[in-house]
This record gives structure tokens, C-alpha cells and sequence, in this order.
């Protein structure tokens, strides 16, 4: 029992040991990858600020088509309306003449 209890730190402190080295390991993989993740980052960010320019010119455009079909839109109801409204007034008109 004795030999035992003389045994047992000598183990517990060897695996704490062996743990420490492991985590020690893995904190330096995890900074190499947190490294390259950073890399790639800024290589997206790089990319993404180059294209600005060429959404920006997409955004113009579809404002534009977008203001060009409501106009165009507009155009053809009030057109349609008139020609609805026109024939009411028409008879309207008749009808008070005839009185």
C-alpha cells in the first residue's frame, strides 16, 4: 500500500506532464490556423473592396431600368384610364345635354 501511495503522484504528475505537452501542441496549431484564417480574410476583404466599383455600376443600372419601367408602367395606365374615363365623361355629357 505504501508503495503504492509512493507510485501514484509519480504517475498523476507524468500525465500532467504529457497533458501539458498536448495542450501546449494544440495552442500553437490553433495560432497557425487562426494565422491563416486571418490570411485568407484579408485576401477576401482585398477582393471584395475591388468589386465595389463594379456593383456600384450593377446598382446604377437596375435604378435606372427600375425608374424607366415604373415610368413606362405609368404611362400605359394613365393612357388605359383616360380612355375608360373619356368614354364616361362622353356619356355624362350626352346625358346632360339631353335634359
Amino acid at each position: 500500500m505504501e508503495a503504492f501511495m509512493a507510485v501514484l503522484p509519480v504517475i498523476l504528475y507524468i500525465l500532467a506532464i504529457v497533458l501539458l505537452v498536448i495542450l501546449i501542441i494544440l495552442g500553437f496549431r490553433l495560432i497557425e490556423t487562426v494565422d491563416r484564417a486571418n490570411v485568407i480574410l484579408s485576401d477576401i476583404e482585398k477582393k471584395s473592396k475591388s468589386l465595389n466599383g463594379f456593383f456600384s455600376v450593377i446598382d446604377m443600372l437596375t435604378d435606372t431600368v427600375s425608374f424607366i419601367s415604373d415610368n413606362v408602367v405609368d404611362g400605359i395606365v394613365s393612357g388605359i384610364s383616360k380612355l375608360f374615363r373619356g368614354k364616361g365623361k362622353k356619356n355624362r355629357k350626352e346625358i346632360e345635354e339631353d335634359e
